[in-house]
């Protein structure tokens, strides 16, 4: 893999200078090897600018700059979307619709779009690998204080099972996953494990009996009693108060319905901690390869 040194923000505004340069580099990405016509393998063509289409000069055929990506029938520059990629890839606690708002000169529900569509593809990247090796499972609860409500498992905040994987040695944590559950119990747990960790795994829970159907799933099942005074479990519950920080610190306060998007910006972020000179690019590739929604299935 060729190594890249961390890009400044001078070097960034050097490198897309204007929609010029955000253009040719989206070109590079979706034709590598120069543009090719899918109906007859022309090389021959011509751009307008206006749609970002590309047009064979042999039989006409027209391709999308942005078809495939968030990116796709936007209204938005593609500048202002190249910004936003970079302002969310550069900096680990991630911006709020509002700072970009601001930073960009945009309003608020063009930036709060922007964003989400960004997570959708953060999302969509993560969801082609799943954990493996030793992992540790717990759930979590998200949400204000219950006023006057049960506490604990019978809360009513929203409900997440997040796994980790790690070493045996418990001194590294490896990637992890996070998901908003209705309900705590055997049915989603196992519907968890079985699209997120390989077979094969050894996973490790606490002794609740929502857990008691892991051993069917083919994997190893080691359990430690909620009384132990060992921490047997501990990354994921230092992934939880992380991403909780995460959450609270940079966005504040958000819909319930959307707690799931923020929690995909967090592992996307985490599972690539290593890499943090590459982030643009790996997420302007994650944009450019997942399929755009519409503002109205992001609020639905």
């Amino acid at each position: 893999m060729v190594q890249r040194e961390r890009i400044s923000l001078l070097e960034f505004n050097q490198r897309f200078p204007s929609q010029k340069e955000c253009i040719e580099h989206l070109f590079n990405l979706r034709w590598p090897n120069g543009f090719i016509c899918k109906r007859c393998n022309s090389q021959k063509y011509g751009f307008h600018s206006g749609r970002f289409l590309y047009q064979c000069k042999d039989c006409r055929y027209q391709a999308s700059l942005t078809a495939g990506s968030v990116m796709h029938k936007t209204r938005t520059p593609l500048m202002v979307w190249f910004w936003t990629i970079f302002m969310v890839a550069c900096d680990k606690r991630g911006h709020s619709a509002l700072s970009i708002s601001k930073e960009l000169k945009i309003s608020y529900w063009i930036a709060w779009t922007l964003l989400q569509k960004i997570r959708r593809a953060m999302a969509e990247q993560d969801r082609r690998y799943k954990l493996k090796g030793i992992v540790e499972l717990d759930d979590a609860y998200w949400g204000d204080k219950d006023k006057g409500k049960k506490r604990g498992r019978g809360t009513t905040k929203s409900k997440v099972l997040v796994a980790v994987s790690t070493d045996a040695k418990k001194e590294h944590a490896g990637f992890v996953k996070m998901e908003v559950v209705k309900k705590l119990n055997q049915d989603t747990v196992s519907k968890f494990v079985r699209e997120n960790i390989e077979p094969g795994s050894k996973i490790q829970t606490d002794d609740l009996n929502i857990y008691n159907a892991l051993a069917n799933l083919g994997v190893k099942h080691e359990q430690y009693p909620l009384v132990s005074g060992e921490k047997p479990l501990p990354w994921v519950h230092i992934i939880i108060s992380n991403a909780k920080t995460f959450c609270l610190g940079t966005y504040h306060r958000f819909g319930r319905k959307h707690l799931q998007a923020y929690l995909d910006e967090f592992c996307y972020r985490f599972n690539r901690r290593f890499w943090e000179d590459q982030l643009f690019d790996r997420l302007l590739a994650a944009c450019t390869n997942c399929e755009s929604t519409t503002y109205a299935e992001l609020t639905q």
